[in-house]
């Protein structure tokens, strides 16, 4: 593919820096250049670490959570309530 590139001065200079050490050509240097650059860009970078924030809610209402359809029935009791409430 033939295109028109315009490279910042900093960069021109490193490329034609680097593009006179190790022999290569303009095309060839920019090529690679851009080949490494894109796989550093398309590594997956570390993932940000996730912390669940706890709160103390204080002591359980219920001392026995075996049956859990009591519990159940009193949240949608007292649901309901607000609900008649408002």
């Amino acid at each position: 593919m033939r295109t028109t590139l315009t490279l910042d001065d900093d960069v021109a200079s490193q490329i034609e820096a680097w593009r006179k050490d190790k022999d290569l050509t303009f095309e060839d240097a920019i090529n690679i250049a851009l080949r490494r650059g894109m796989a550093e860009i398309a590594k997956p970078g570390p993932r940000k670490k996730f912390r669940t924030k706890t709160f103390d809610l204080g002591e359980c209402y219920y001392p026995n959570l075996d049956n859990i359809s009591e519990v159940l029935e009193d949240a949608d009791n007292e649901w309901f309530a607000k609900k008649l409430k408002s």
